[in-house]
């Protein structure tokens, strides 16, 4: 009885900030929602016996990923404005999707549920094994994949700082042509005056 209460607590803190993070109109609201959002599905797997995707879940994504995140928030946008409104369309074309995902996604729990409980097993996967799998280079030993994503997250913060830099260049010549007007206006009503 106490683990349905506290599998119902989380889903809804995950489903509340779920919509929260993806509503809110401050972005750094919506990636703190998401940080939240990630910490409740820890503790899913912490109630499941999983202890290393819940040590996982908890370092690497609610703690480097949201830091990458909110770094890369700071670099591309200036966080204390609003996010632009949505036009009536675009709200209604993703209500659309994201209701008829919720239908796909229930049918197929739905129909597969049965299925599901025979590959469910009570005992922990060993350490060993897991560490063998992620850095393995065999056949289903995930090593390449893993330097692959690393390399595109890395790709991906270059390319922020780049945005970012000439975001920033942009304002800088956007400030020296109206400093450059305005000087030349004052110039030619000097010149009007003196005349």
């Amino acid at each position: 009885m106490t683990d349905i209460l506290i599998f119902i607590l989380l889903a809804i803190v995950i489903i509340a900030f779920s919509i929260l993070a993806v509503t809110s109109k401050h972005v750094i609201r919506s990636a703190v929602y998401l940080l939240f959002v990630l910490l409740g599905t820890a503790g899913l797997y912490l109630m499941l016996n999983y202890h290393f995707l819940f040590a996982v879940q908890v370092a690497v994504y609610a703690g480097g990923i949201m830091v990458l995140f909110i770094m890369a928030i700071f670099l591309t946008h200036q966080p204390g404005e609003n996010v632009r409104k949505k036009t009536n369309w675009k709200i209604v074309s993703s209500s659309l999707l994201s209701i008829s995902g919720i239908a796909l996604c229930g049918y197929i729990i739905v129909k597969n549920i049965n299925r599901i409980t025979s590959f469910v097993r009570e005992d922990e996967i060993d350490m060993q094994n897991i560490g063998m799998a992620m850095m393995g280079t065999e056949k289903y030993q995930y090593l390449l994949p893993f330097e692959v994503i690393s390399v595109l997250l890395l790709a991906c913060i270059v390319g922020a700082i780049m945005i970012a830099r000439k975001d920033k260049d942009e304002e800088k010549h956007d400030h020296i042509k109206t400093r450059i007007e305005e000087l030349e206006e004052k110039s030619e009503n000097n010149k009007e005056n003196k005349i």
